[in-house]
């Protein structure tokens, strides 16, 4: 087991790992900090517990361009599900409300996603973490609380639909920074008049970063700690992919 070592001087860089379902941004940030003996790290962009991949750890001296990571497009995978709206926009909240399913036709599925490119404006939804008098809205969405929210604005550079089984549809999107897509499969469901939430989730593009070279979670609990090192993206060659 990877125990921490006061004298180890552990390297810079970026940790490129494929988050498992059911756990935490912040769990794999504990697992990380053991396995590579570190406590100077953090991660560019929370995955939700029900979503899987890309999640990056910045560590060390990469902290320094965590903000810089962060700010960069993303790449999602989805599956949104028709008929059920819920209170966190996604399947792991109470359904609100259920309504029939038309027939739609991929010309009509597709028209819906039409609406939501270039650029437009989100209502963030009350499980995220910004802020409302210093209290992350998560925190008031527990107590059943929900306040007013101001809309912020996004973009999707590229969508593309891959399967329709209704009432599900399978679905790919390239957003800006801040874009969330539990809110982009309810505002979807809400175009098509029957409602949706987001019933999959999975990261695989952040900037340049891809799930190639990520580290499995199971992998970060038994790699030895000299090959986690090795696996680290390393600052110089993050400034060659930014073109620095």
């Amino acid at each position: 087991m990877n125990r921490p070592n006061p004298g180890l001087v552990v390297p810079s860089g970026v940790l490129l790992v494929d988050k498992a379902p059911d756990m935490t941004s912040h769990d794999v940030v504990a697992i990380a900090r053991r396995a590579l003996g570190t406590k100077k790290i953090g991660h560019c962009g929370t995955l939700d517990p029900m979503a899987t991949g890309l999640l990056m750890l910045v560590v060390e001296r990469a902290t320094k361009i965590q903000d810089l990571l962060m700010s960069e497009d993303k790449e999602y995978e989805g599956t949104l599900t028709l008929g059920k709206t819920t209170s966190t926009q996604d399947r792991q909240g109470d359904v609100l409300e259920e309504k029939e399913v038309a027939a739609f036709t991929a010309a009509q599925v597709d028209a819906a996603f039409g609406e939501f490119t270039g650029a437009f404006e989100q209502i963030p939804p009350m499980v995220s973490a910004i802020k409302k008098d210093g209290v992350p809205l998560y925190k008031l969405a527990r107590k059943g609380q929900e306040v007013e929210r101001a809309p912020r604005p996004v973009t999707v550079m590229k969508y593309e639909v891959h399967r329709i089984e209704l009432p599900e549809i399978d679905f790919t999107v390239n957003c800006s920074k801040g874009f969330y897509v539990r809110t982009y499969a309810h505002d979807i469901g809400a175009k098509l008049g029957c409602g949706a939430h987001l019933s999959a989730l999975r990261r695989t593009r952040s900037g340049r970063f891809t799930l190639e070279r990520a580290v499995q979670v199971d992998q970060l609990k038994t790699m030895p700690r000299e090959e986690l090192w090795r696996s680290l993206v390393s600052l110089a060659e993050i400034s060659l992919m930014r073109g620095a």
